[in-house]
This record gives structure tokens, C-alpha cells and sequence, in this order.
């Protein structure tokens, strides 16, 4: 299945060119390697307003944004209100998975408020803002998420 995917750093500090972004183009080439069609990454300050309109403007683009930074409790951290924000409802089962394939090997992942949800027919995931965090999160959902895609796609519960 081919899925378009658009791969979104959120952080401040990259986005005022503080930093630069190494999450992104990390992201991006797990992304690719599993298959998929990415957009080259974008780099957005976090902001819970500006990420549901960036969200809103995309989703009909897009299977999947994959939204990287922004999910920790810091008081900028204000990536899943965004999600929440512009998501017409959201997917639990995402955020399990991300913090149950790291809890163990890093017990503060439980700290980590990573989310998903759907918008129209896109799925929208916020991921932990480090490259490790951020691709270790999309390995923990790479097995399920083009089934999801598929499913807002009309396809069937056979899997």
C-alpha cells in the first residue's frame, strides 16, 4: 500500500533556527524505508493554535502527518492539545503503543503524552521530539498504521 505522509518537527528552537533539525530528516528516512511516500520534513514552533490550523490545512493532503516534538510535559510541550485540537476523534491505542515499546528501557516514556487521531481520512500522530524517540515511536506503530490508513481508505477488518 502506498500512503502520502508528511513528516512535521515541532519546536521552537528550530524553527527560529537555534537548532538545527536532526528529528525530521531521521524520521523521514524511517518513514521511507518502510515503504512509504514522505515529503521532505517541516519545522513548526510549538504552538497549540498554529499546529491544529497547519493540521487542518494538510489533512485532506495527506494519509498520515507525523508530528514530532512537543509531547512531553514542558510547558511549550503543547503538541497533543494541538492533535486534540484539530482531530475529530482520537486513537488511544497509538500513544499505548509508543509508550509500552519504550517503558522498559526508559521508565520516563511514561511521561510522554505522545497521541494519535484522525482527521477526515488522515491520521495524525504526535511522536516524541528526539531522532531516537521519534523513530523508535514510529517503529513501535509501523506495523499497524498503513492497516489504519487503510481502514479510513474504506478497506475491511481482514488482517
Amino acid at each position: 500500500m502506498t500512503a502520502r505522509v508528511a513528516v512535521v518537527t515541532v519546536s521552537d528552537r528550530a524553527a527560529c533556527g537555534l537548532r538545527d533539525d536532526a528529528t525530521g530528516p531521521a524520521l523521514t528516512r524511517a518513514v521511507r524505508a518502510a515503504g512509504l511516500d514522505a515529503d521532505d520534513p517541516r519545522v513548526v514552533p510549538d504552538d497549540e493554535g498554529a499546529l491544529a490550523e497547519m493540521i487542518t490545512a494538510l489533512a485532506g493532503s495527506y494519509d498520515l502527518l507525523l508530528l514530532a516534538g512537543g509531547t512531553g510535559i514542558a510547558p511549550r510541550d503543547r503538541t497533543p492539545e494541538g492533535v486534540e485540537h484539530a482531530c475529530d476523534r482520537m486513537i488511544p491505542g497509538i500513544g499505548e503503543a509508543i509508550r509500552a515499546a519504550s517503558r522498559d528501557e526508559i521508565p520516563a516514556a511514561s511521561l510522554s503524552r505522545a497521541c494519535g487521531g484522525v482527521r477526515g481520512q488522515t491520521i495524525v500522530v504526535a511522536l516524541p521530539g528526539s531522532p531516537s524517540g521519534a523513530t523508535d515511536a514510529w517503529a513501535a506503530i509501523a506495523p499497524f498504521i498503513t492497516h489504519a490508513v487503510d481502514q479510513l481508505r474504506g478497506g475491511d477488518h481482514a488482517g
